[in-house]
């Protein structure tokens, strides 16, 4: 559907242009947002993960997104992610698929998937590369953004 296309594309081309405010009036008030570090956000937290990841991408952050679909209900895109990672100041490049619930128009559940064992051997380097494909390093992992995010709610 053409509509829920131009809010995929909206969200998106806000996250590029640094726009948290923007990509936050795609999500529905009742948003769910999972991903494999962020695991199921919901309402305003989804959208203050956004503002916190743009804030402390310090404008060094670049968004590329593709392969925008969607039917009345679902819509998919795939986006490109490339960032330093702030805690090891190591280059990411991190390719996701992402999954849309529509309601009312906007965005009301917001899936993620990336590989989080590729992602922590960019983000951490050899540490990553052997323990990143563990439960314990993907649970830290996962422990310390949602520290993160509630540290950042708190400021």
């Amino acid at each position: 559907m053409e509509n829920h296309n131009a809010v995929i594309s909206k969200f998106y081309t806000a996250f590029r242009d640094h726009d948290a405010k923007a990509m936050s009036e795609c999500y529905h008030p009742e948003i769910e947002f999972s991903d494999p570090v962020f695991v199921k956000l919901r309402g305003k937290d989804a959208s203050k993960m956004w503002i916190m990841l743009i804030e402390r991408s310090k404008g060094k952050l670049h968004i590329n997104f593709s392969d925008v679909q969607s039917d009345e209900n679902l819509g998919s895109a795939k986006w490109i992610a490339t960032y330093l990672f702030s805690k090891t100041n190591r280059n990411v490049i991190n390719n996701v698929k992402a999954k849309f619930e529509f309601k009312d128009g906007l965005i009301i559940k917001h899936t993620d998937d990336f590989d989080l064992w590729k992602w922590s051997r960019m983000a951490f380097g050899f540490k990553g590369l052997l323990l990143g494909w563990t439960n314990l390093m993907q649970n830290k992992i996962r422990e310390t953004a949602k520290n993160s995010l509630s540290q950042f709610r708190g400021s």
